[in-house]
């Protein structure tokens, strides 16, 4: 029987007050890195109206570490909010806001449990971790969260070039498709919702967004067929944090893929890669995606979970979600003796403590294929392919 349902994924802008204090954040945590590749880093980052706190717990082999942090971070965070695009008419000033700064050395309690000595790193928190990929994309991603990342970052890009120039910083995308046993077969519904100039008519304004947002990213038979909402409430003139409160790790289904699959609620800007809310979520999305990219599946959730000054997770699943190719109890077998899930081992094989996290907080941790994004490449496929190849049916080599 043919079964047709709509499912739903949204994005937002890099000017969303959320990935505002996203980017801050992880800008901070670059910072670090750069000077202490084993920093460890809690930065959170909270921005309102024109008031801009940043707090967390830190530790570097750095002298007067928190002294010098202070000295850089306001520096940090006017040039993330300059290359956005904010300025004081447009929703928050990067030259003249109120600052507070609250930075705290990590509790030696929690770096003892990390750092175990013998190379070995114990798992920067408890949690459970998930990593999702389908063949729904060449990405290996939802489609629906891959074509709000880019409506919002096609808004960016026309905004920032000066080809809308009465475009603001803060924007959100919604995107509904229609499926049909599984699969996408069109664009049901389209939300966008874009800053603007106060004296841009609305006409001019649903007609700039339609061509040259909607259109160059959906294609005309697809706008053409779908329902549009443009700004659906209005005039939206004050955005930014100066209509909204952005707070660091508020958009964790933007982050990751849509809804498409489980969460485990860890959010990841602002944290070092010892926190395995982060590098373990990294981990999972990469085996999920050579368990796709080898044809084990057509769609792969991996769920890792940790306990706090652990190495070893303390379970691991497989979920073909009824795709599989091969057995879930092989695919896992097959992980084990691929992939090395300790932290320690996730860091190496990933390249987790170079600077490379400003990037990633806009637009989506995944689905990138672009320098820096280790995660995404599928650096052990053949290793992957080969294993999966040798099962016959019954498992017995497993």
């Amino acid at each position: 029987m043919t079964r047709e349902h709509l499912f739903t994924s949204e994005s937002v802008s890099e000017g969303h007050p959320d990935k505002v204090a996203d980017q801050v954040s992880d800008a901070v945590l670059d910072w670090l890195l750069a000077r202490d590749s084993h920093a460890k880093v809690a930065c959170e980052t909270l921005i309102a109206k024109n008031s801009l706190t940043i707090a967390g717990e830190f530790r570097a082999a750095i002298p007067d570490l928190l002294s010098e942090l202070r000295g850089v971070v306001p520096g940090i965070a006017r040039r993330v909010l300059t290359e956005i695009g904010y300025s004081a008419d447009s929703g928050f000033d990067p030259d003249r806001h109120d600052l507070n700064l609250v930075l705290n050395g990590q509790s030696d309690h929690i770096h003892q449990g990390v750092e175990r000595g013998g190379g070995v790193i114990g798992a920067g928190d408890q949690g459970l971790m998930f990593g999702y990929a389908c063949n729904e994309t060449p990405e290996r991603m939802p489609l629906a969260i891959m074509l709000a990342h880019r409506l919002v970052a096609r808004q960016a890009e026309v905004r920032k070039s000066g080809k809308v120039p009465f475009l603001r910083p803060d924007a959100k995308s919604q995107v509904t498709l229609r499926y049909r046993d599984g699969h996408p077969i069109g664009v049901h519904a389209v939300v966008l919702s874009t800053q603007h100039d106060p004296d841009v008519t609305d006409a001019s304004l649903h007609e700039a967004v339609r061509e040259e947002i909607l259109v160059p990213i959906l294609g005309s038979d697809a706008v053409a067929g779908a329902q549009v909402h443009i700004n659906p409430t209005g005039r939206f003139v004050i955005g930014g944090p100066e209509g909204d409160t952005g707070l660091t790790g508020r958009k964790i289904i933007v982050d990751t893929y849509g809804g498409s699959c489980p969460h485990g609620g860890g959010a990841f800007s602002g944290k070092d890669p010892s926190k395995v809310d982060r590098s373990a979520a990294y981990a999972a999305r990469w085996v999920a995606k050579h368990l796709v990219a080898a044809g084990c599946a057509e769609r792969c959730t991996i769920q890792v979970a940790y306990a706090i000054g652990v190495a070893e997770p303390v379970s691991l699943l497989v979920d073909f979600h009824g795709t599989g190719a091969i057995p879930e109890d092989v695919a896992v077998a097959v992980v084990r003796k691929t992939f090395d899930l300790r932290p320690a081992a996730i860091l190496e094989a990933l390249d987790l403590r170079t600077p490379r996290y400003l990037p990633t907080a806009a637009y989506g941790h995944f689905g990138r294929e672009t320098p820096g994004f280790s995660w995404e490449q599928l650096s052990r496929l053949a290793q992957v392919s080969e294993l999966t190849s040798q099962h016959g049916g019954g498992g017995s080599k497993w």
